[in-house]
């Protein structure tokens, strides 16, 4: 008797468990995915976890998000319209396989990818690592995926291939990354697609590191892209790798810059981009971080691979705002870097980002956070009187 009470007592409870949780999923309860749903995850192994992730995203398991963006965080950058300036970062959805998901959730686009011209095995695992008390993320993935022939396929008959950026009302995958040192890949930038048989699209994104590569710090060590007559080179090349497309609009050249570039190296980066031959068409700022400080807690502080979250916040800011006034606002910038609030979002939009991409607050709050970070940038834009994202780029510097 007491055996079967404590059966229909456990399928009581159960079932109980089982419909508040459908219920506060459905509703996008922050504090349910804060208390509950994440802490379970995270029991996971990290990059099991982030393989859920990808999965509940590619299959659509979460409901679509009831926030309506409004027209204030509506912009328009190069000739691309966004419904919101939050988006993915490189790394998340490697595979192109969770695009519609991530919409659905919020964000007003989806950095896919990479793609490479030759498949990569990655590095060893273990190669994710959590930093949970500085809410960061370690990760030595390195690019370890090549699209298969039906992946490319999928991808063609739903979206424009720009090689990563996926805008979610008008989707359109953004960016072919490089293998080896960013020189040589864009070098053989149409020569990579062709041999991938994807027809070229209008987006490259050129990676730029100060002597390595943060995501890929057991790459043998590459040219010294930082220096300027070497990146005057590489940038030489990829504009006329650029121009070899053939296609309008013409394809769209982004260059991402590390945190670990010295205050000169990015001047020096800076300088040459005001050549014409080496001009890009926007700046992604920031990649993840080689550097290691004391403030790290925990077990894995010294894996090694590219750190990212709240340990990038004030220095990728920092950064955006220094380039911003090298470049006078004339070259728009995706922020990228520890944003887990409507106020980092917006600081960096007062340095002078155009867009917004986060990763690392998503992976530790969930779903439940993109809608957060649009309702506080929101409300900060009204409270300063701005009727646009546009309206309030840059206007943090003095």
């Amino acid at each position: 008797m007491l055996q079967k009470k404590l059966k229909q007592m456990l399928i009581v409870c159960t079932g109980g468990f089982t419909a508040f949780s459908a219920v506060s999923i459905y509703k996008g309860n922050e504090k349910y995915y804060e208390n509950v749903l994440l802490p379970l995850v995270h029991k996971l192994d990290p990059e099991l976890s982030h393989k859920l992730a990808v999965f509940v995203s590619k299959y659509q398991l979460l409901p679509q998000s009831k926030y309506k963006d409004p027209a204030e965080l509506s912009s328009r950058v190069w000739h691309l319209s966004f419904s919101n300036p939050v988006g993915v970062a490189a790394g998340f959805d490697k595979h192109a396989e969770a695009v519609v998901g991530l919409a659905q959730v919020g964000f007003g686009f989806v950095e896919i990818g990479s793609v490479t011209p030759l498949s990569q095995p990655g590095n060893p695992k273990p190669r994710v690592f959590r930093l949970s008390d500085n809410h960061a993320i370690i990760n030595s993935l390195k690019m370890s995926h090549l699209l298969t022939v039906e992946e490319r396929a999928e991808i063609a008959a739903h979206y424009e291939f720009w090689g990563s950026v996926v805008r979610p009302q008008h989707p359109r995958p953004k960016r072919l990354a490089r293998k080896g040192t960013a020189e040589s890949a864009f070098v053989r930038t149409s020569e990579s697609q062709r041999q991938l048989g994807i027809e070229p699209r209008p987006l490259l994104l050129l990676k730029l590191a100060p002597d390595l590569s943060s995501q890929e710090p057991q790459h043998p060590r590459p040219k010294r892209l930082a220096r300027k007559g070497t990146a005057e080179s590489a940038f030489v090349r990829t504009s006329e790798s650029q121009r070899q497309f053939g296609i309008e609009p013409r394809p769209l050249l982004l260059l991402k810059l590390a945190p670990d570039l010295s205050s000169q190296e990015v001047t020096d980066i800076v300088q040459v981009l005001q050549d014409k031959k080496c001009r890009v068409d926007g700046l992604v700022i920031s990649n993840t971080t080689i550097a290691r400080d004391d403030s790290l807690i925990g077990p894995h502080v010294h894996e090694v691979g590219g750190l990212s979250g709240r340990p990038l916040t004030q220095r990728s800011t920092e950064m955006i705002s220094q380039v911003y006034k090298l470049t006078k606002g004339q070259i728009p910038i995706i922020g990228v870097g520890g944003v887990f609030t409507g106020q980092d979002a917006y600081d960096k939009i007062k340095a002078g980002a155009s867009l917004i991409q986060l990763y690392t607050s998503f992976v530790y709050h969930g779903p439940p956070r993109i809608e957060r970070i649009k309702k506080e940038l929101h409300e900060l834009l009204q409270s300063d009187g701005y009727r646009s994202i546009q309206e309030a780029v840059g206007k943090g510097i003095s």
